[in-house]
């Protein structure tokens, strides 16, 4: 990769403070959401014995439950992804709209979303897959918690992304299928997040084969606590990431799996790495409509473009099912 300019890591740096920085989600944490359209059931502060409580938005699409068993979809820093932009939010992912939209014109089949609140302060390490990270070298880790953006501490703690992934399947999925009308097979229960819950959709899909039949990753941020690949850093994450790919990865035959970036702002980092795990995955098994991977020439790492082209990932996912 050609070595960034100060400018490039400024802008950056900058972007990171809307879009990837803990705080900038935090500010959401706990404000209710409204649909657009559809309707939001609110388990507020669902309780863990492996994390903090999470709030938790499941969404409703028009018409449910007439439709039952719906597909479920998982999505993390589910604070932001609901309704139109309200004064102090970060731009919403308006994943209600496009959901029932794919729905109403066929392109997917019925299916509800479940938004997980991130972490706020410890996003990065609840998002940061833990057995990549367990495999650096005491010093590789040491290096990775020393990162700073101004005076805030990206990785205020070790990763414990695995206890995350418990809450998730033992504890909330449990909930979800028992109180809403929905399909339990792993070909009917999928999840997606972008940048850092990027890596957590394709961890959740190693760790859980079993639960989750597929995983759409957008923007995911290879470097890790880092907000850019600087050829000037010698960083550690990418490399544990492909390598626990390439070892932990389930069979294609039943599973389905979407990536992408941009090339603007820190989506610029992305596309090597991006391209390593593509090869690999092309090389076992994963192609036709087990695999896409998509670059948006221009896009940049933000709620507003994954907004732009989330129908591709969802309609990717839940595709309708053969009748």
């Amino acid at each position: 990769m050609a070595k960034r300019t100060f400018p490039g890591i400024l802008v950056s740096l900058v972007l990171g403070l809307v879009a990837t920085s803990i705080p900038a989600h935090a500010a959401d944490a706990s404000a209710a959401q409204v649909a657009t359209v559809g309707k939001i059931q609110r388990l507020a502060r669902f309780p863990s014995q492996f994390v903090a409580p999470h709030d938790v938005d499941v969404w409703l699409p028009p018409g449910y439950p007439e439709h039952a068993p719906y597909a479920v979809l998982y999505m993390f820093d589910g604070q932001n992804l609901f309704g139109e932009r309200e004064a102090g939010k970060l731009p919403s992912w308006q994943a209600d709209t496009t959901a029932a939209k794919l729905m109403s014109e066929g392109k997917a089949r019925p299916f509800i979303i479940v938004g997980i609140a991130n972490a706020a302060t410890e996003r990065m390490s609840e998002y940061f897959p833990q057995k990549p990270w367990e495999s650096l070298t005491p010093d590789q880790r040491r290096t990775l918690f020393a990162q700073q953006l101004g005076n805030f501490q990206i990785m205020p703690v070790a990763p414990y992304s695995d206890a995350f992934l418990k809450f998730v399947t033992q504890e909330l999925r449990p909930a979800i299928d028992q109180r809403f009308a929905v399909d339990t097979r792993p070909d009917a229960t999928f999840v997606m997040g972008s940048s850092m819950g990027g890596l957590m959709a394709w961890y959740a899909m190693a760790e859980y084969p079993d639960i989750f039949g597929g995983a759409a990753c957008l923007s995911t941020h290879w470097p890790g606590p880092y907000l850019s690949l600087d050829a000037r850093t010698d960083d550690p994450a990418p490399d544990a990431f492909v390598d626990y790919i390439q070892h932990h990865f389930p069979s294609a035959e039943r599973h389905r799996i979407y990536f992408d970036h941009g090339t603007a702002t820190l989506d610029a980092n992305y596309g090597p790495t991006q391209q390593r795990v593509d090869q690999w995955l092309k090389a076992s098994g994963w192609k036709g409509d087990r695999l896409e991977s998509r670059v948006f020439e221009g896009a940049e790492h933000s709620e507003r473009s994954w907004a732009a082209r989330l129908a591709i990932p969802m309609g990717f996912l839940l595709a309708p099912t053969p009748k």
